[in-house]
């Protein structure tokens, strides 16, 4: 059973309310984060603790790692160039960017950036609680232009740029898999659950991918499931947010406080890569074909 926050206005389960907030009733009750406020939905500052930043304003990126790119997704390639300014010169970054023919458009430029803006909210209060003895950070992309004086077809094009990640590799997706054969797979699987628990059940962070470095871990194109569908193709709404808890078991790195769905199920197949749900589909025909009347 939900219920409308009475100071924050979101439809919470029953389960994010204390016993004596939920019984003074509808119009009344105010959340566990809005009781002892932790709960924040704006957007966190972009030179938050967790943030990993490009510190530059330009790059050299070459024609051939443009060509062939070194990574490539679902809907996006992935280039590696060196940043030839600011505290990162000489550095290596990574500039993204959307194929061909992809019906995507700068709009999810603005959607990658908000996931991120989101996600830092989550990784600063999971550093906060000193969980662990190392930091989570997270690479944050700036949207870039390729000079319009470049005699190419990349001329003006727009692109995301994040410094580089050393030994990337994938811990969880968006779909519900998860890889617990190491240690850092089960925190990253930690930090979902956190970030479903301190938002009182409106999101989660997973999709979770990145290195390991000693003294932290660096994360990179992380995906929010939101009870709305906020954050584009990626996001996979409440289902999403069912089958992530449809495959989480709690490890030594989740609190047994901490809140989840009371009768989670799969809706997706748990697969390793990034699942995407098209807010629009195509059209047919109200009607079978050389029919006066729709059906009924």
């Amino acid at each position: 059973m939900s219920r409308e926050c009475a100071a924050c206005d979101r439809n919470l389960p029953q389960s994010s309310y204390k016993a004596n907030q939920y019984a003074k009733g509808p119009g009344v009750s105010r959340c566990k984060q809005c009781v002892h406020g932790h709960y924040s939905d704006n957007p966190s500052t972009r030179h938050s603790d967790a943030g990993r930043f490009n510190n530059s304003f330009r790059a050299h990126i070459p024609n051939s790692a443009l060509e062939q790119p070194f990574a490539e997704g679902a809907f996006r390639r992935v280039a590696r160039g060196t940043y030839t300014s600011g505290p990162r010169q000489g550095q290596a970054c990574v500039v993204k960017w959307f194929k061909r023919g992809a019906v995507f458009s700068k709009d999810y430029f603005h959607l990658d950036i908000k996931a991120v803006d989101k996600a830092l909210e989550f990784v600063n209060g999971f550093n906060d609680l000193g969980i662990i003895n190392k930091t989570v950070k997270i690479n944050v992309p700036s949207v870039w232009q390729f000079d319009d004086d470049n005699d190419n077809e990349w001329a003006g094009q727009s692109v995301l740029c994040e410094p580089f990640i050393q030994n990337y590799q994938k811990f969880n997706s968006n779909s519900g898999w998860t890889d617990e054969t190491r240690v850092w797979g089960e925190v990253m699987q930690a930090l979902s659950h956190f970030s479903y628990h301190v938002s009182g059940g409106y999101y989660v962070l997973c999709d979770l991918q990145g290195g390991i470095y000693r003294h932290q871990m660096v994360l990179s194109d992380p995906v929010i499931l939101s009870r709305h569908r906020q954050y584009g193709v990626t996001d996979l709404g409440p289902k999403g947010i069912s089958s992530f808890f449809a495959q989480h078991v709690c490890n030594d790195f989740c609190r047994p406080h901490w809140t989840q769905p009371a009768n989670p199920q799969q809706h997706f197949r748990p697969i390793p890569g990034t699942s995407m749900m098209r807010r629009t589909v195509p059209t047919e025909h109200s009607r079978p074909l050389r029919t006066r009347f729709p059906d009924r």
